[in-house]
């Protein structure tokens, strides 16, 4: 199995923007500029939630040992 299925490479920067400008966009205005930062503060603790996602290390080191070999540290090669 590649590592590149072990570690999720989701571009987490990419989903951020794309849920916040959601939020913004069906908000429409905003009173004060508090408003708008406290409404992006809670989509943004909001959406750390969804992104944890377990990592089967064992398995990607193994994987990171075979390609990279000496350059991977704790390897005997």
């Amino acid at each position: 199995m590649a590592p590149r299925h072990l570690i999720p490479v989701t571009n987490a920067v990419e989903v951020l923007h794309r849920s916040l400008r959601k939020i913004i966009k069906s908000r429409g205005s905003f009173p004060a500029d508090e408003a708008a930062l406290k409404l992006l503060y809670l989509a943004i603790k909001n959406a750390g939630v969804h992104w944890w996602r377990p990592v089967e290390w064992t398995a990607a080191m193994g994987q990171f040992a075979i390609h990279f070999g000496a350059r991977f540290p704790g390897t005997a090669r």
